[in-house]
């Protein structure tokens, strides 16, 4: 099967490739279907990702996968949130994962309080008006460390530590990430519910 991934995010696309692999579906980037971005303008992971799902499966007639994910800080209510992404233009910094992490350090430079959520939420639908999406939530708790560490993963990878293994997301083997990453969860979740759902 093949399935409209609605991203461009390369790291995004690496992860989900393989841990989508054991049902030989084939994820596509959207803009390898020259199919533009969708607006997101939800306050919400589900509604964004619904959004950026249905826009995908209209464009390209295909079956659609959205990932919609982001950092949710205690200290500062669970923004970034949706926001994630764009989280550095807040500070004046261009977009980017380096630079979210620069501005999330200083940010939280003088906190004490460090406790943080990654959260990925998964929404498939078989076509654009499919009325029954399935949705997949993922979320892992951790700390935000005072400096990078680790040379893995993407996003705020380096400085997410995992009380549970002592290290950053960064730090663990690929293979161990994502089998314990929100991306990864939300996807085992995922893969049960189109096996039940879809392939059956």
């Amino acid at each position: 099967m093949k399935i409209v991934l609605a991203s461009n995010n390369s790291g995004k696309l690496a992860e989900l490739q393989s841990m989508f692999a054991p049902l030989q579906v084939t994820l596509v980037r959207q803009s390898e279907l020259n199919i533009s971005e969708a607006p997101e303008p939800f306050r919400t992971f589900v509604e964004n990702a619904l959004s950026k799902a249905r826009h995908a499966s209209a464009a390209s007639g295909l079956p659609a996968l959205a990932d919609d994910a982001g950092l949710c800080v205690d200290a500062f209510g669970g923004l970034p949130g949706v926001d994630t992404a764009y989280y550095a233009t807040q500070y004046g910094y261009p977009k980017g994962d380096d630079h979210n992490v620069t501005a999330l350090l200083e940010q939280m430079h003088s906190i004490t309080e460090r406790r943080a959520a990654m959260v990925s939420t998964l929404v498939a639908l078989r076509s654009a008006d499919d009325p029954e999406p399935l949705i997949a939530v993922g979320r892992v708790v951790g700390e935000i460390t005072r400096e990078r560490r680790g040379q893995n993963g993407f996003g705020f990878d380096p400085v997410m530590y995992l009380p549970a293994f002592g290290q950053t997301f960064a730090e663990l083997p690929t293979e161990v990430k994502n089998a314990h990453s929100h991306r990864g969860m939300a996807a085992q979740v995922m893969l049960a519910l189109m096996r039940e759902r879809w392939l059956a």
